[in-house]
């Protein structure tokens, strides 16, 4: 079930991110500007998963260690604020990591390669057969993480709800096996917009394909993103009619251009021919110089004391145990594990 954005206060958001490099377009369009709105309207919990980013980036823990800290000065940047926004790493929580390990129980190994979202991750990563047992079992992980702050939405894309639905089909067996409803139920929160295409016309902006534009990116590296931004390939002449399908420089003006009478003119105009992907790309690299360039001086800004930062994330992360470890004693004690 999706949930609709005017739910009131009393409702609770998990939400984060795998730090396994710097945040993007991709990030901001589908998620980070939606959790700025979302801190004042919800309680919300926003993980840096770092022990979920290992489960297939094992052989380089260094990657995902730098990287929290990077992930956090791009949260900071985008305006999240951590005295409305409780900024945790999931590692520093074992509550999680022992919730995880009752519910394995609740699963089975044939369940979780059903799970279409894990099929396709496992396919995109070459896998085969040769799963980490840690990769197959992340959903289990993941309903850990929702459960244990009785978060009731969750902020995903449409092709994450099967993890939704896992986590539910986990909570309903628990509840039913202790005769308690100690788990809650979350609802899938969908963004308008989705993901962001690759500035080269791949369906997904991705870190390991090089096809994205960073949050922190020079005004250099916008510009030259926005050279080899993937337009019309039939577009071949200013005089010919030009088409908006699958070309990645209007989906991204649809995402940031506020003139959309504006730009409703200009893609009437590239339609009918006569207006060449130049004076597309000058637009859209103007939205995105004036967009980017506050971010990327906050970023720097909020980097020169890494100290405070690291701190504000302990904070966080301590807040967010209190609320782990309680659930986890509710757990616990239904399943008779409350020995003294």
């Amino acid at each position: 079930m999706q949930a609709s954005t005017t739910e009131n206060k009393n409702h609770l958001i998990l939400t984060g991110d795998r730090p396994t490099g710097p945040l993007h377009l991709g990030h901001f369009v589908g998620s980070l500007r939606n959790r700025v709105k979302y801190q004042h309207q919800y309680q919300q919990y926003i993980m840096l998963a770092d022990a979920q980013a290992l489960t297939d980036n094992m052989d380089n823990p260094v990657k995902v260690h730098n990287n929290v800290l990077e992930v956090a000065l791009d949260y900071l940047a985008v305006g999240i604020d951590p005295a409305k926004s409780t900024i945790f790493i999931q590692s520093q929580i074992p509550e999680l990591t022992e919730l995880t390990f009752y519910y394995l129980n609740l699963v089975s190994v044939a369940r979780l390669e059903r799970n279409p979202t894990i099929k396709q991750e496992i396919v995109l990563r070459n896998f085969e057969r040769d799963i980490p047992a840690g990769f197959l079992t992340y959903p289990v992980s993941q309903a850990a993480d929702i459960t244990a702050f009785k978060a009731s939405l969750v902020p995903v894309g449409e092709d994450q709800i099967p993890m939704i639905e896992q986590t539910n089909e986990i909570v309903r067996r628990f509840n039913r096996l202790v005769n308690k409803d100690i788990l809650v139920e979350c609802q899938a929160l969908v963004p308008e917009i989705g993901r962001l295409p690759g500035i080269d016309g791949k369906a997904k902006m991705s870190k390991s394909l090089g096809n994205v534009i960073n949050l922190g990116a020079t005004p250099a590296e916008i510009k030259a993103a926005v050279r080899n931004v993937y337009t019309d390939p039939l577009h071949l002449k200013v005089s010919d009619p030009g088409h908006l399908e699958g070309n990645v420089a209007f989906t991204y003006l649809d995402a940031f251009d506020e003139d959309k009478e504006g730009l409703q003119a200009m893609k009437d105009h590239y339609v009918r021919g006569g207006l060449g992907d130049s004076v597309v790309k000058a637009r859209l690299e103007g939205i995105l110089q004036d967009m980017l360039a506050p971010i990327r001086e906050r970023r720097e800004e909020f980097a020169k004391d890494r100290g405070q930062v690291l701190q504000m994330l302990k904070e966080g992360t301590m807040r967010a145990r209190e609320v782990a470890a309680k659930t986890t004693d509710e757990v616990k004690a239904a399943i008779g594990l409350k020995h003294f």
